[in-house]
C-alpha cells in the first residue's frame, strides 16, 4: 500500500491511496490548479481512480467535487450528486482489494467521518477533524501499519493568536479539532508492531508548528517507552506531496 498526501489543513485537503490494482482519493479541497499540478507531478491519472472517499462537506474538503463528478463518490453527508453513495457511521464497504470501515468522528460537520482502509496489502487509518475520538472507534484504529492522523493545534500557541475568541473555542472544544497533546496519546494507544509510518496531518499554521506536532508525540512515545526509531513519523504540510506507505 502506498500513498500520496498531496495537501492538508484549513486551506485544502486531498489523499491518493494505491494497494495493489485498487486506487482510492481521500476528500478533494484546495485548487483545481494544485491537483491538477500534484497529478502532474506524479504522473497521476485521477479519471482512473476507483472512488472518491468524502470525510465530510466542509469546503476545505469538497471544494473540487465537480473535478471529480466521473468517480463514484462515497460519504455519509449527502453530495449532490447523481453517482454519490450514502453512507453510516461504522458501514463496511469494499472497493476492489481494499475494505474499508467508516468510522464516526466528532466535528461541527454532520456527517463527519475517518475511515480504516485495509486488505492483503496493508491497514491505513485516516483521521481528521475531530475533536476527539470515541471509546468505541478505538479499537478500529489498532497496529495499522499508516496512520495519516489530526494534530491540529497547540493549545497555547492557539490561544495566542488573534483569532476571535469564538473561534479558539469552536476548535479545542469536542466538535473542533486535535491538539497535539490529544493526537499524540490516541496515537501510543493504538500504535503496535506493524506500524511502520505515522503522519500527523491537518496542521494549523498560526495555532502550531510541524516541528512541535512531531516532538509532541516523540515525548508521549518516549514518556511510556515505546521504540520510535523504527517509525517514520512526518509533520504534513499544507500544500506539499508526501509519499509514504510501501517503500518498496
Amino acid at each position: 500500500m502506498k500513498f500520496a498526501l498531496l495537501a492538508s489543513g484549513s486551506k485544502g485537503n486531498c489523499c491518493l491511496i494505491k494497494a495493489g490494482e485498487t486506487q482510492i482519493i481521500i476528500d478533494c479541497g484546495t485548487t483545481r490548479r494544485y491537483l491538477n499540478d500534484c497529478f502532474a507531478r506524479l504522473h497521476y491519472q485521477y479519471q482512473k481512480a476507483d472512488a472518491l472517499l468524502v470525510t465530510h462537506t466542509h469546503k476545505d474538503h469538497v471544494s473540487q467535487l465537480k473535478m471529480f463528478e466521473s468517480l463514484p463518490a462515497f460519504s455519509c453527508a449527502k453530495l449532490e450528486r447523481n453517482n454519490a453513495h450514502s453512507l453510516r457511521p461504522y458501514d463496511q464497504i469494499r472497493i476492489k482489494d481494499l475494505n474499508i470501515t467508516i468510522l464516526p468522528m466528532s466535528h461541527d460537520c454532520e456527517g463527519t467521518v475517518g475511515f480504516v482502509l485495509e486488505g492483503e496489502f496493508g491497514k491505513m487509518v485516516y483521521v481528521t477533524d475531530t475533536g476527539y475520538i470515541r471509546q468505541d472507534v478505538m479499537p478500529y484504529l489498532v497496529n495499522a501499519n499508516y496512520y495519516v492522523f489530526e494534530s491540529n493545534h497547540d493549545i497555547e500557541m492557539l490561544m495566542q493568536t488573534s483569532r476571535p475568541v469564538f473561534v479558539k473555542q469552536r476548535i479545542i472544544n469536542d466538535y473542533g479539532h486535535l491538539c497535539n497533546e490529544d493526537s499524540a496519546h490516541v496515537l501510543t494507544q493504538v500504535i503496535g508492531d506493524k506500524t511502520k509510518e505515522i503522519v500527523l496531518a491537518h496542521i494549523s499554521q498560526e495555532g502550531n508548528h510541524r516541528q512541535l506536532a512531531v516532538d509532541t508525540l516523540m515525548k508521549e512515545l518516549k514518556r511510556k517507552d515505546l521504540p520510535s526509531n523504527q517509525l517514520r513519523i512526518h509533520a504534513a504540510e499544507q500544500f506539499g506531496i508526501h509519499v509514504g506507505g510501501d517503500q518498496r
